[in-house]
């Protein structure tokens, strides 16, 4: 089944705002920001982590941007960004090193755009292919 004019309008728009927001956290990650070190080390992840977490978020930023795809960027995003906010909730705090909650609310920016994309995309997912009602 086809998607409508306004859910594929929604999905790109979701589609480009989480993409954007993962790709510009790269370059604190990439390069070692004060930030971003503070905040792997109290997760105990540091170095690894921030790599890690940085190549699949430039992966699934990739992904996004691929029609095909998306739904697979948006379901990494959602895990992603769960983890981060199980993360804020647990260990970090809503704000880290006085952002007032900056960096939280992308995440939640984030997770609610790859919801989206998931539901408007969910006919394209594989698994749920046959399951699904036209």
């Amino acid at each position: 089944m086809k998607l409508t004019k306004i859910e594929k309008g929604v999905s790109w728009i979701c589609q480009i705002f989480a993409a954007i927001i993962m790709l510009q956290t790269l370059y604190f990650k990439f390069s070692g920001s004060e930030e971003s070190v503070y905040i792997f080390s109290t997760l105990k992840m540091e170095p690894w982590g921030r790599y890690g977490i940085g190549i699949a978020e430039l992966i699934a930023s990739i992904l996004l941007i691929i029609p095909s795809l998306c739904w697979l960027g948006a379901l990494m995003g959602v895990g992603i960004m769960a983890g981060a906010v199980v993360s804020h909730l647990t260990v970090l705090g809503i704000e880290v090193k006085g952002d007032g909650g900056y960096l939280f609310a992308l995440c939640l920016v984030v997770l609610f755009c790859s919801s989206m994309i998931l539901f408007i995309q969910r006919k394209k997912i594989p698994i749920l292919q046959g399951y699904l009602p036209v």
